[in-house]
Protein backbone atom coordinates (compact mmCIF):
# COMPACT_ATOMS: atom_id res chain seq x y z
CA UNK A 1 0.00 0.00 0.00
CA UNK A 2 1.28 3.46 -0.81
CA UNK A 3 2.02 6.12 1.77
CA UNK A 4 -0.99 7.67 3.46
CA UNK A 5 -2.00 11.03 2.01
CA UNK A 6 -1.55 14.16 4.10
CA UNK A 7 -4.50 15.88 5.71
CA UNK A 8 -4.16 18.74 3.24
CA UNK A 9 -4.33 16.27 0.33
CA UNK A 10 -7.46 14.66 1.85
CA UNK A 11 -9.05 18.10 2.37
CA UNK A 12 -8.35 19.00 -1.26
CA UNK A 13 -9.80 15.69 -2.43
CA UNK A 14 -13.01 16.32 -0.46
CA UNK A 15 -13.33 19.87 -1.76
CA UNK A 16 -12.76 18.78 -5.39
CA UNK A 17 -15.65 16.36 -4.88
CA UNK A 18 -17.89 19.16 -3.68
CA UNK A 19 -17.84 18.15 -0.01
CA UNK A 20 -16.78 20.10 3.04
CA UNK A 21 -13.63 18.77 4.68
CA UNK A 22 -15.07 17.94 8.11
CA UNK A 23 -13.15 16.15 10.83
CA UNK A 24 -15.33 13.02 10.52
CA UNK A 25 -14.87 12.81 6.74
CA UNK A 26 -11.12 13.21 7.10
CA UNK A 27 -11.07 10.47 9.74
CA UNK A 28 -13.08 8.07 7.58
CA UNK A 29 -10.89 8.72 4.52
CA UNK A 30 -7.74 8.17 6.61
CA UNK A 31 -9.07 4.83 7.87
CA UNK A 32 -10.08 3.66 4.42
CA UNK A 33 -6.69 4.65 2.99
CA UNK A 34 -5.17 2.25 5.53
CA UNK A 35 -7.67 -0.55 4.89
CA UNK A 36 -6.64 -3.51 2.79
CA UNK A 37 -10.20 -4.61 2.05
CA UNK A 38 -13.67 -3.09 1.87
CA UNK A 39 -14.83 -2.08 5.36
CA UNK A 40 -18.36 -2.08 6.78
CA UNK A 41 -20.00 0.71 8.73
CA UNK A 42 -20.02 -1.42 11.94
CA UNK A 43 -16.29 -2.15 11.50
CA UNK A 44 -15.53 1.56 11.15
CA UNK A 45 -17.76 2.38 14.13
CA UNK A 46 -15.95 -0.23 16.23
CA UNK A 47 -12.53 1.13 15.25
CA UNK A 48 -13.62 4.64 16.25
CA UNK A 49 -15.61 3.68 19.37
CA UNK A 50 -12.99 4.93 21.83
CA UNK A 51 -13.04 8.35 20.15
CA UNK A 52 -16.80 8.82 20.68
CA UNK A 53 -17.88 8.99 17.04
CA UNK A 54 -21.61 8.94 16.35
CA UNK A 55 -22.75 5.95 14.24
CA UNK A 56 -25.28 8.02 12.29
CA UNK A 57 -22.72 10.71 11.44
CA UNK A 58 -20.25 8.10 10.20
CA UNK A 59 -22.91 6.45 8.05
CA UNK A 60 -24.06 9.77 6.55
CA UNK A 61 -20.46 10.58 5.69
CA UNK A 62 -19.94 7.19 4.04
CA UNK A 63 -23.06 7.74 1.92
CA UNK A 64 -22.09 11.34 1.05
CA UNK A 65 -18.57 10.32 0.01
CA UNK A 66 -19.95 7.42 -2.04
CA UNK A 67 -22.38 9.74 -3.85
CA UNK A 68 -19.51 12.17 -4.48
CA UNK A 69 -17.45 9.39 -6.10
CA UNK A 70 -14.73 9.16 -3.43
CA UNK A 71 -15.86 5.76 -2.17
CA UNK A 72 -17.42 2.68 -3.69
CA UNK A 73 -20.06 0.65 -1.86
CA UNK A 74 -20.05 -3.11 -2.40
CA UNK A 75 -22.30 -5.94 -1.24
CA UNK A 76 -20.48 -9.25 -1.43
CA UNK A 77 -23.63 -11.33 -1.23
CA UNK A 78 -23.94 -11.34 2.56
CA UNK A 79 -26.22 -8.27 2.68
CA UNK A 80 -23.54 -6.14 4.37
CA UNK A 81 -22.57 -2.90 2.66
CA UNK A 82 -18.82 -2.36 2.69
CA UNK A 83 -16.97 0.74 1.58
CA UNK A 84 -13.63 1.15 -0.17
CA UNK A 85 -11.79 3.99 -1.81
CA UNK A 86 -12.55 4.65 -5.42
CA UNK A 87 -9.42 5.22 -7.50
CA UNK A 88 -7.19 2.55 -6.00
CA UNK A 89 -4.50 1.14 -8.33
CA UNK A 90 -6.69 -1.90 -9.05
CA UNK A 91 -9.70 0.35 -9.42
CA UNK A 92 -12.41 -0.82 -11.70
CA UNK A 93 -15.86 -1.99 -10.89
CA UNK A 94 -14.68 -5.46 -11.79
CA UNK A 95 -11.82 -5.93 -9.35
CA UNK A 96 -12.48 -9.16 -7.45
CA UNK A 97 -13.19 -9.71 -3.76
CA UNK A 98 -13.12 -12.91 -1.73
CA UNK A 99 -15.69 -13.48 1.03
CA UNK A 100 -15.18 -16.29 3.54
CA UNK A 101 -18.54 -18.02 3.96
CA UNK A 102 -17.64 -19.08 7.49
CA UNK A 103 -16.03 -16.12 9.27
CA UNK A 104 -17.15 -13.32 6.93
CA UNK A 105 -13.61 -12.03 6.31
CA UNK A 106 -13.30 -10.02 3.09
CA UNK A 107 -10.19 -9.44 1.04
CA UNK A 108 -9.35 -7.80 -2.26
CA UNK A 109 -7.88 -10.22 -4.75
CA UNK A 110 -5.25 -9.42 -7.34
CA UNK A 111 -6.66 -8.47 -10.71
CA UNK A 112 -7.64 -11.59 -12.59
CA UNK A 113 -7.45 -11.70 -16.38
CA UNK A 114 -10.88 -12.57 -17.75
CA UNK A 115 -11.75 -13.12 -21.37
CA UNK A 116 -15.17 -11.51 -21.55
CA UNK A 117 -15.87 -11.78 -25.22
CA UNK A 118 -18.53 -13.25 -27.40
CA UNK A 119 -22.04 -12.57 -28.43
CA UNK A 120 -24.90 -12.72 -26.01
CA UNK A 121 -23.06 -11.09 -23.11
CA UNK A 122 -24.76 -8.10 -21.51
CA UNK A 123 -23.07 -4.77 -22.28
CA UNK A 124 -22.22 -4.30 -18.57
CA UNK A 125 -20.10 -7.46 -18.67
CA UNK A 126 -18.28 -6.46 -21.84
CA UNK A 127 -17.68 -2.92 -20.48
CA UNK A 128 -16.36 -4.30 -17.16
CA UNK A 129 -19.18 -2.72 -15.16
CA UNK A 130 -19.74 -5.80 -13.03
CA UNK A 131 -18.82 -6.97 -9.57
CA UNK A 132 -16.71 -10.11 -9.30
CA UNK A 133 -17.08 -11.93 -6.01
CA UNK A 134 -15.55 -15.23 -5.04
CA UNK A 135 -16.93 -17.06 -2.04
CA UNK A 136 -15.57 -19.99 -0.08
CA UNK A 137 -13.54 -20.80 3.00
CA UNK A 138 -10.49 -18.70 3.83
CA UNK A 139 -7.27 -20.55 4.68
CA UNK A 140 -7.86 -20.16 8.42
CA UNK A 141 -11.40 -21.57 8.32
CA UNK A 142 -10.42 -24.36 5.91
CA UNK A 143 -7.65 -25.60 8.21
CA UNK A 144 -8.57 -28.62 10.33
Amino acid sequence: MSDAPTDSALRAQLRRSGLRATRSRLTVLRLLHGAEAPTSHPELTERLADDGWDRATLYRNLVDMTEAGLLRRVDLGDHVWRFELAGRPHDSNAHPHFLCTSCGDVSCLPDLPLALEGSGLPRAVVDGQVSIQLRGLCDECASP
